[in-house]
């Protein structure tokens, strides 16, 4: 395993990280049933193989996340690795920041967190509740000096446009005050929005994690177009995504969600294992990407002036997921997010499948796109 110093935070860490957050369970009755034995092994796994930072979260895995974490590292492991995980900023209240604190430490039967984050802050909610008067940075501070929070932590999440999204991550750390000592967010091959955040980050001396390294999955189903930006010199897409995460300086940690020991073990190969990609192989990666992101424009650019659908349909989020198979090849995983539509809280809309023909949103994409003809194909490949 590779590691290497966390920023000014003191602590050397492994390159890869592990994230509690898809932990081994399995469909019974059709409830998810975590399994505390499998997740302990794994965890225990990860150790053995050189992983030493676990970030988890109060309500990661049905809320399960947290109390395995800390049965899996009872028994003298604790004091070998670093703990991560997060506070969700629900109101302005100091108080009630420091009871879900208590709550994560009881969860975990921990006296301290190595890096406690404000978890998944906005712009708007880091300058309305983060900073608010005695409110949670405040209380931060104060458990920080009693030696409860070894690090004061952030991860960023905005519902901002994309481009709008990198300004608002570059406008927190420009106004924290120096406070934070670590950031998390979202990068890979297909989310590059936040590279001037985190290069922002890392001048200032901040510790850098990003989540998503594999596109939660998205980049871990075989590709060969994916594949094929490196030809020969790649295993898999997953070994693609995650070296190109890692050769960017600005990244200390890659933190990848495992639910089994090979993902585990393989993804370790690749960390410890595979040589850096070179300047050359980097830009050559970049030019494939954006000339993929050209061909998904044409398909659709996300507008949404055709909306709304008198159907129910979200209609680009439709095409951006028949573009993971028709511009990525990632057709396995398009299916499988295709299935999910209407089941999840973030996916309550129509599948393509209830498109009545009535052709209202066509006169409305200035890219003249045939949606209906499209959306027939969509769920003719996908449904």
């Amino acid at each position: 395993m590779q590691y290497v110093d966390f920023g000014k935070t003191g602590v050397k860490v492994s390159r890869l990280g592990l994230g509690c957050m898809r932990l081994p369970a399995e469909e019974i009755d059709g409830k998810t049933i975590y399994d505390e034995d499998k997740g302990i092994a794994l965890i225990q796994r990860a150790m053995d193989l050189g992983i030493n930072y676990f970030d988890t979260a109060p309500y990661y895995c049905d809320k399960q996340s947290e109390i395995i974490l800390g049965k899996a590292l009872k028994g003298g492991r604790r004091e070998k690795v670093y703990v991560s995980t997060k506070n969700p900023i629900e109101n302005e209240s100091g108080d009630d920041y420091e009871k879900r604190l208590e709550n994560s430490l009881k969860n975990l039967g921990m006296t301290h967190i190595d890096f406690y984050h404000f978890w998944g802050i906005s712009l708007n909610s880091f300058n309305e509740k983060v900073k608010a008067k005695d409110g949670p940075l405040v209380r931060a501070k104060k458990l920080k000096e009693q030696g409860v929070i070894k690090h004061i932590s952030f991860s960023f999440h905005d519902s901002a446009a994309k481009e709008k999204e990198g300004q608002n991550l570059v406008e927190i750390l420009n106004t924290s005050d120096g406070v934070m000592e670590t950031l998390l967010c979202q990068y890979n091959l297909m989310d590059r929005g936040k590279e001037d955040g985190l290069a922002l980050a890392h001048k200032m001396g901040l510790g850098t994690v990003v989540m998503g390294p594999i596109g939660g999955g998205r980049l871990g189903a075989p590709s060969k177009v994916i594949q094929d930006m490196l030809p020969g010199k790649v295993q898999s897409s997953a070994e693609l995504a995650l070296r190109f995460v890692l050769a960017n300086p600005n990244v200390h940690i890659a933190l990848s969600g495992m639910s089994s020991i090979e993902q585990l073990e393989e993804n370790v190969r690749v960390t410890a294992n595979a040589a850096p990609l070179s300047s050359d192989e980097i830009k050559q990666i970049e030019a494939m990407m954006k000339e993929n992101e050209r061909l998904a424009g044409l398909y659709c650019t996300g507008c949404n002036y055709c909306m709304p659908c008198p159907s129910g349909l979200n209609i680009s989020a439709l095409f951006k997921i028949m573009n993971y198979h028709r511009v990525y090849a990632i057709t396995d995983y398009a299916r499988q997010t295709y299935g999910q539509i209407g089941k999840l809280p973030w996916m309550k809309y129509e599948n393509a499948g209830a498109c009545t023909d009535c052709g209202e949103c066509e006169p409305k994409c200035p890219q003249n796109i045939p949606i209906r003809e499209q959306l027939k194909e969509t769920h003719k490949v996908l449904g």
